[in-house]
C-alpha cells in the first residue's frame, strides 16, 4: 500500500514564498509516479507538478513554471514543492498524489490527469492574499 502524506501550506502575502513537503511509503524507489495538484474552490483539480526518479525530469504546469520548483530527499522518501513569487490565483488546496509505475501509461501524455493517481494525500491549504 503506497501512502502519500503532505506538510506545510499557510497563508501568505502575493510574492512570498512557502515550501510543501510530500512524505511518501509502501513503494520502491523508481516504481511510483509522484505529482502535485491542486484545487480552488468552486474549480476543477489541476496538475501542478510531476516527479519520476529525478527532479531534473519534472513536469510543471504553464501556470507556475519559473516560480515552483520541486527538490527531493531520497533518504527520507521526501519531495518538496518550492513555491516561489505566489500570486492570489495559487490559493487553493494542493494534494500529493502518486501511481505505480506501469509501462502503458505516459507520463508525458498524462501526467496531469488526476483520475489516473490511486493515492493521496489528505491536501494541505496554500492561502495568497493581495
Amino acid at each position: 500500500q503506497v501512502y502519500v502524506a503532505e506538510s506545510g501550506g499557510g497563508s501568505v502575502q502575493a510574492g512570498g514564498s512557502l515550501r510543501l513537503s510530500c512524505k511518501a511509503s509502501g513503494y520502491t524507489y523508481g516504481n511510483a509516479y509522484i505529482a502535485w495538484f491542486r484545487q480552488a474552490h468552486g474549480k476543477e483539480r489541476e496538475g501542478v507538478a510531476s516527479f519520476y526518479r529525478d527532479v531534473k525530469d519534472a513536469y510543471y504546469a504553464d501556470s507556475v513554471k519559473g516560480r515552483f520548483t520541486l527538490s527531493q530527499d531520497n533518504a527520507e522518501n521526501t519531495l518538496y514543492l518550492q513555491m516561489n513569487n505566489l500570486k492570489p490565483e495559487d490559493t487553493a488546496m494542493y494534494y500529493c498524489a502518486a501511481r505505480l509505475w506501469d509501462y502503458n501509461w505516459s507520463r508525458a501524455d498524462f501526467w496531469s490527469r488526476a483520475t489516473d493517481y490511486k493515492y493521496w494525500g489528505q491536501g494541505a491549504q496554500v492561502t495568497v492574499s493581495s
